[in-house]
């Protein structure tokens, strides 16, 4: 127990960012390491920036953390906003006349462009410049502003959402998969020993099978599952201590949270295992669509639990299996086999 002021080497250690900040310290993504390092690799050969790049796939997966690695391989300086947040292309403009040769300029969420922006964005990517429109009416002027040569490196979960013309103008592309057990495994011991704790392997590969196949959700696991282990036992993290701090988080053998579980319920046991429209479905769960699509649904599809048809969504006999749902006669109408 921390008394006073005293401070523990975890609280000291959380401080840090646990992302990787080099390419050969990332784990996982094997193929894309290679193509990134090459890419690099050749941009510092001849002395230029990178080429722009799009990385795209569901959240967690490790998309900022390659934006600072290609900063940080780079030896330059990197910018990071949000689509959303630019609204004005006053917003823009400060940004884009700040970069120095080499910079980079992450825009996560960059399918939230808004139309508008994206417009002012068009020359700066081919051209290195800006046309600013300064005053109104019969006094209106363009000021053509020259731009350093920098490398745009977008981020989104929605790679089908962007327009064609700034999906066109990325040179580079790279989608990020969800992450083997194993990966993940590696990435939550190399978490425990930058926050000072202890997991042996065995506990590691358990909290990896349950992570969703995605860093995030394994690092916030091991927190949880760190924080018991203090609590309940002597601060080590062993097979029994994660299996009860996951079950007392409602994190089922593969992942499942009672939001998961509680889609593929409500489909089985309203809609007949489907199909049913996914605004149909948000209304029934009180959860936002986007919510759906962009965080429970990525997973549900990979494992084989849900199905997307033009009728709207199924669910699996798996699905059901593993909920331990009995099917009657009426209620498989509509089950896909895994």
């Amino acid at each position: 127990m921390v008394t006073g002021s005293q401070v523990t080497p975890e609280e000291d250690k959380i401080q840090f960012s646990l992302r990787p900040k080099r390419l050969d310290e990332y784990i996982g993504q094997r193929d894309l390491k290679g193509k990134l390092k090459v890419t690099l690799e050749a941009a510092q050969a001849r002395k230029e920036p990178v080429e722009h790049m799009l990385f795209y796939g569901p959240p967690g997966l490790g998309k900022t953390t390659l934006a600072h690695i290609i900063s940080n391989e780079m030896g330059s300086k990197i910018y990071a906003t949000a689509g959303p947040a630019l609204q004005r292309s006053g917003d823009l403009m400060g940004i884009l006349t700040n970069l120095n040769e080499g910079d980079i300029l992450f825009i996560d969420e960059i399918h939230r462009l808004s139309p508008t922006i994206e417009e002012f964005l068009y020359p700066a990517l081919e051209d290195y410049k800006v046309d600013f429109v300064v005053d109104k009416g019969a006094f209106a002027k363009v000021i053509n502003v020259p731009l350093k040569r920098f490398t745009l490196v977008g981020a989104t979960t929605r790679a089908g959402s962007l327009s064609a013309p700034l999906r066109d103008r990325f040179g580079l592309y790279y989608h990020i998969d969800f992450y083997p057990p194993d990966d993940l495994a590696e990435i939550i011991i190399r978490t425990a020993s930058l926050l000072n704790s202890y997991i042996d392997s065995e506990s590691a590969q358990m909290v990896a099978m349950r992570s969703r196949g995605t860093p995030r959700i394994a690092n916030r696991l091991f927190r949880r599952v760190r924080d018991y282990a203090e609590v309940k036992g002597d601060g080590r993290v062993t097979l029994e201590l994660a299996e009860r701090a996951l079950d007392a988080e409602g994190i089922d053998s593969l992942g499942l949270d009672n939001l998961d579980r509680k889609l593929l319920k409500i489909v089985l046991d309203y809609y007949k295992g489907g199909p049913v429209g996914i605004e149909a479905l948000a209304a029934t769960l009180n959860e936002e669509a986007d919510t759906l699509v962009d965080m429970v649904e990525p997973y549900l599809l990979k494992i084989g639990f849900v199905q997307r048809t033009r009728r709207g969504r199924m669910v699996s006999a798996e699905a059901a299996k593993h909920l331990g749902v009995a099917l009657s006669g009426g209620s498989q109408q509509g089950l896909f086999d895994k």
